[in-house]
């Protein structure tokens, strides 16, 4: 497995933000509604965006054992 490139990792940084944003707005909607079945949808959605962000964790992790050592 290769290093992930610069523009990989804005991407996934983006991405983090992203997911992070749509997890508070979820979150707030949640809080917000007054209709069970809506309150139940985006609880649904705040899990899945937690699960992406947790999976992009992962991934950078995962990457950050293989990236070559920056020389200064």
């Amino acid at each position: 497995m290769q290093p992930l490139t610069s523009k990989e990792m804005d991407y996934i940084s983006d991405s983090l933000s992203n997911e992070d944003l749509l997890m508070k707005q979820c979150a707030n909607l949640v809080g917000v509604s007054q209709h069970p079945q809506v309150r139940q949808l985006f609880t649904q959605l705040v899990e899945r965006h937690q699960q992406h962000h947790h999976h992009l964790m992962n991934e950078l992790q995962h990457h950050q054992s293989i990236a070559p050592s920056q020389l200064q």
